[in-house]
């Protein structure tokens, strides 16, 4: 077998940590696994429990076609040991691999709080060997309850979209977002750069766009200020779930 290529992350999860980027894979991607002869899903760097890969697999199977199939691929040989259990194959399986992606060709690959703990000059390498038999790739991080996420969504090594997600009643203020930026943009958030530019004009839109009727309405207002000046993509079904996609900001 070829050396898995990358490092063994802390590897910390939690149940439901994934939902939200789960829902947007069965959503964004459910079109591709229809179509697909054989619908593989590569969960990269599941962590030290498969609750992730298996809630992944539950979702998309319910959301999508039944028989859509999860691998979980981890570095750590002791982690896909424990996670044998748990496998169920052909639909739930647990294999040793990294950003090569142990030789499968998946339509979609997720990547959750794994490139996080990464340099940032390696994250296109890995962004271009996740992708190269033409995998989807959907990359990105969220807090450890899973109430706060972005994620980008990457074709043939090239970041298409950048997603902001929240639970609304958690959320602040959109400069939360900044502490949960992908990798390659984090370090990116400061004045002159797109990012910046990105939220500093969705904060705007937000304390302009009180409302006595809750969060969600005022998520609704503040999308509605802030299109007027960035390219929003999907619509309201999306963004009523807490949920925005732009043009990757470049």
């Amino acid at each position: 077998m070829t050396r898995p290529l990358g490092a063994i992350t802390r590897g910390t999860t939690n149940p439901n940590r994934l939902r939200r980027v789960d829902n947007f894979i069965a959503y964004r991607c459910g079109g591709l696994l229809t179509a697909a002869d054989r619908p593989l899903v590569v969960d990269l760097g599941y962590g030290a429990t498969p609750i992730t890969a298996i809630e992944l697999r539950a979702r998309l199977a319910a959301a999508v076609r039944p028989d859509v199939a999860v691998v979980g691929l981890e570095i750590d040989p002791v982690r896909v040991a424990a996670a044998q259990p748990y496998a169920d194959p052909p639909r739930l399986e647990f294999h040793r691999g990294g950003f090569e992606l142990a030789g499968l060709r998946p339509v979609v690959v997720r990547a959750f709080n794994v490139l996080r703990q990464y340099a940032e000059d390696e994250v296109a390498d890995a962004w271009r060997t996740m992708t190269a038999t033409g995998a989807l790739l959907v990359e990105g991080t969220c807090d450890e309850l899973g109430r706060i996420a972005t994620w980008a969504v990457v074709g043939a090594g090239v970041p298409q979209t950048l997603t902001l997600s929240a639970r609304l009643s958690d959320l602040d203020h959109p400069a939360t977002f900044a502490e949960r930026l992908p990798k390659a943009l984090i370090h990116h958030n400061v004045p002159g750069h797109p990012v910046h530019d990105l939220l500093a004009s969705l904060g705007t839109a937000w304390e302009a766009s009180a409302t006595p009727f809750g969060p969600r309405q005022r998520w609704l207002a503040t999308v509605e200020r802030f299109r007027a000046s960035w390219p929003v993509l999907d619509g309201p079904a999306r963004w009523r779930r807490g949920e925005l996609t732009v043009p990757w900001p470049q």
